[in-house]
């Protein structure tokens, strides 16, 4: 197993998800999954990831040194006793021959509108530019996510094209070519 340290941001731990706590989402195990990354679940989070971490387990089994590009749970501290995961932020893998890094990101409903998301997208894009010289990034975003769309504009995105996925249909593609990290 790879050491993911895990990123820190104002209000966020970004805690990797081990292929332990991914083999424990798949099986349904919750209880085990939290215990595992030290938060309770909000929300149906594990539902939306168990197909994604299915294909991930297989990813980190092939290459365990991809682990820390890969999914991070969202953990909002409240405080020291109460930790919450509320979403997922994370790449799609190593950066492509070009030197970019396409992110991905979730957030469950009733914590968005509070700069979350945002906040967690900043972390990973500082991480990835500070610890390993990233400084090009990709997003593919569905039409019809406004908040989505919105948080990549916040940060710089623009769209430079579009593609048809065969999972999740219709997206935008937006790119930041010169991130610099706070």
């Amino acid at each position: 197993m790879v050491d993911v340290p895990t990123i820190r941001t104002e209000r966020l731990e970004l805690v990797s998800f081990s292929p332990a706590v991914m083999r424990a989402v798949v099986a349904g195990d919750r209880p085990e999954a939290e215990r595992l990354l030290g938060a309770t679940i909000v929300g149906g989070i594990e539902e939306e990831l168990r197909g994604f971490f299915e294909i991930r387990l297989a990813d980190v089994a092939a290459d365990p040194t991809i682990q820390p590009w890969l999914a991070r749970a969202i953990v909002l501290i409240v405080h020291a006793s109460d930790r919450r995961v509320i979403g997922s932020v994370g790449f799609h893998g190593r950066p492509d021959d070009d030197g970019r890094a396409e992110i991905g990101y979730q957030l469950e409903p009733g914590s968005r509108g509070r700069g979350l998301a945002t906040e967690a997208v900043r972390g990973i894009l500082d991480w990835a530019a500070t610890e390993h010289g990233v400084l090009r990034f990709r997003a593919s975003i569905a039409p019809d996510n406004g908040a989505s769309l919105a948080l990549a504009a916040r940060l710089g995105f623009a769209v430079v094209g579009g593609r048809v996925d065969e999972v999740d249909g219709e997206e935008l593609v937006l790119e930041r070519e010169d991130w610099t990290p706070a």
